[in-house]
């Protein structure tokens, strides 16, 4: 008996009985993972070779000191400031766009619904509005504000309509799932109590889905922050711009300087939208 008791965990299939499949998917994966490693040409071992080593080192050691002259730090606030305004402007466009596309692509606040089946005029609306906010965030907002550049020149401006844009159809997609997979019996009442449409995402679905709608609507706050930054190396203005700008002149201490109060913006961002969220909650 000593010895089956000794010999019993050195069983695999006793040991762990899921082994075989934590095997066979772990395969799985390796062998799904290395094709797309091969085709990306994934590297890192790169990173190592002494002229790669030489040339990085090079390139942080121009980072050091920061770039503190008060004048620098002026335009860096200024700056800084606008890729928030940009951000913020750039929501309250996608918010004007999202609403009422969300309110056209809901099935709850549609009346012909009611009875079963919606009427096809509804429907076809319904989808086209679905497709439009499909093509609107399949876009990215790099590609839209590289159009803008194009089109308003350089600036802002390009910047909050490509956020405006992307995040608009993020929005309404998400909004439109909150508020279908909510309860809406509510809703329903009132539209066949007479209600019209609007009172009944008033006072049927709003209040049940406020927190969440909420929520997910400051954290896109937050990730357009990061995007307006992202967006200033196309020409859309902002902290990015003046990055991408002391990049090209070989100038470190400016970069690191940005650099710096970039990772300060994003966690006050952060916070903000931490303490945003607690409140709502």
């Amino acid at each position: 008996m000593t010895r089956t008791t000794l010999a019993l965990p050195m069983r695999p299939e006793l040991r762990d009985p899921a082994w075989r499949g934590r095997v066979f998917w772990a395969l799985a994966a390796l062998l799904l993972l290395w094709p797309a490693l091969v085709l990306t040409e994934f590297k890192p071992w790169v990173l190592l070779e002494a002229g790669t080593l030489k040339s990085t080192l090079k390139f942080l050691g121009d980072f050091v000191p920061p770039k503190l002259e008060p004048e620098f730090l002026l335009m860096v606030a200024r700056e800084t400031w606008r890729t928030v305004a940009i951000a913020t402007a750039g929501m309250v466009l996608a918010l004007l766009l999202a609403l009422p596309l969300t309110l056209l692509s809901v099935r709850a606040l549609s009346i012909s619904a009611l009875s079963g089946r919606m009427a096809l005029m509804p429907a076809v609306l319904r989808q086209g509005v679905r497709w439009l906010l499909i093509l609107l965030r399949s876009v990215p907002e790099l590609i839209w504000a590289l159009v803008f550049v194009r089109v308003v020149g350089l600036g802002p401006t390009a910047g909050v309509l490509a956020i405006g844009l992307t995040y608009g159809g993020m929005l309404g997609k998400v909004y439109g799932e909150i508020l279908e997979s909510g309860e809406s019996h509510v809703t329903a009442s009132l539209l066949r109590n007479g209600s019209g449409r609007l009172q009944a995402f008033f006072y049927g679905l709003l209040p049940q889905n406020a927190a969440e709608l909420t929520s997910y609507s400051v954290y896109r706050w937050e990730c357009a922050i990061r995007s307006s930054v992202v967006l200033g190396f196309v020409g859309a203005g902002g902290l990015g711009q003046q990055m991408d700008a002391s990049m090209k002149m070989f100038n470190g201490a400016e970069v690191s300087t940005m650099l710096l109060v970039f990772m300060a913006l994003v966690w006050l961002a952060d916070q903000a939208s931490a303490w945003l969220r607690k409140a709502l909650g």
